[in-house]
């Protein structure tokens, strides 16, 4: 299935069903409201939208309207959890190497998350309010998992099941705050403001088999400033799947249904895919060159992120933004 979140003026929003194709949607209130209840209740909900979803496609829903991605929120517009990883090893090797630090060991056997702020998601059409272009603000282009409930100290081979939407994400970094957070020991914060997710959300066997071994084996791709950035691959190089990341974040603890898991930036070693960040082009000109040549973003600057099938069909919608000054 494919769903999303019109904005409706509630803070929720209001669940709506999509088309595979993207071209129609309608509302399903005699099932579910919005996207929470319907991880709430998944298996007791799940075939009735399947049902509704095969008609959809088939085009027998007389109450069908066409789809807007303008309208979406982030299909979860505000969550319980939102925890982002960072799976993809060779990134964060990447960035210690410019800076001459030396690479723990444990970060190959043991996956690095942070929490993130989950009260309040961007749209991914809306623009991106910041106060300042000093503070170093890059666009980080990543997927994340959503999951049902799921109990402590699940095992990675029984994470996979819980798994029951995908998405796509633009995880903002303000580079230059992140440095003086980290160096107090305690973890980001200021550093990273509101994230904004794909319009869509989109069932894992929608994927076919582009999901693989709890991966999306699908290239990622950024524009910046409408010029392709970077389009890796997210199921190479990528060190430590979802399910794994899942089974790691509820080491010590439950997670409620509406959890959000995310890839970190997307990466590969051969670097003629491009990057998902700028701080990966940063440390790699930094590397070659001794400094940096490409800047952070700026106000005005615009970021967008997609995934094509084969067909080379839009899967998740676009998250399309740009950067404007916020005054209080």
């Amino acid at each position: 299935m494919k769903l999303a979140s019109y904005d409706n003026g509630r803070r929720d929003g209001q669940l709506m069903l999509v088309s595979r194709d993207l071209t129609k949607a309608v509302a399903v209130p005699a099932i579910a409201h919005t996207m929470q209840q319907l991880l709430d209740a998944w298996e007791l909900l799940n075939p009735q939208l399947v049902e509704l979803y095969d008609a959809l496609n088939q085009g027998l829903m007389d109450n069908a309207i066409a789809f807007d991605e303008a309208k979406c929120l982030s299909p979860l517009p505000r969550a319980y959890q939102w925890a982002d990883g960072s799976a993809y090893v060779n990134h964060v090797e990447l960035v210690r190497k410019a800076r001459g630090a030396e690479m723990p060991a444990t970060f190959w056997t043991d996956p690095l998350v942070y929490q993130g702020g989950s009260d309040c998601f961007i749209a991914p059409k809306a623009d991106i309010p910041l106060a300042s272009e000093e503070w170093g603000i890059d666009f980080e282009s990543e997927i994340a998992v959503i999951t049902d409930d799921v109990p402590m100290g699940v095992t990675t081979e029984n994470a996979d099941k819980h798994i029951k939407l995908l998405m796509l994400v633009n995880d903002v970094s303000l580079r230059n705050l992140i440095p003086g957070e980290l160096a107090k020991g305690f973890g980001f914060f200021q550093a990273k403001p509101s994230s904004s997710f794909s319009p869509v959300a989109v069932t894992p066997d929608e994927l076919n088999e582009k999901w693989q071994d709890s991966k999306v084996h699908l290239p990622l791709i950024t524009h910046l400033n409408n010029e392709l950035f970077g389009r890796p691959n997210a199921g190479v190089d990528m060190t430590f799947n979802f399910s794994q990341l899942v089974s790691h974040v509820a080491k010590t603890r439950p997670l409620g249904a509406g959890a959000i898991i995310g890839s970190g930036t997307i990466s590969n070693y051969d670097r003629s895919a491009g990057s998902s960040c700028l701080a990966e082009t940063r440390m790699l000109e930094t590397i070659a060159d001794g400094k940096p040549a490409t800047p952070f973003m700026g106000f005005g600057d615009r970021v967008r992120i997609e995934m094509l099938d084969e067909n080379n069909q839009s899967i998740f919608g676009t998250i399309d933004q740009q950067v404007v000054e916020y005054k209080a």
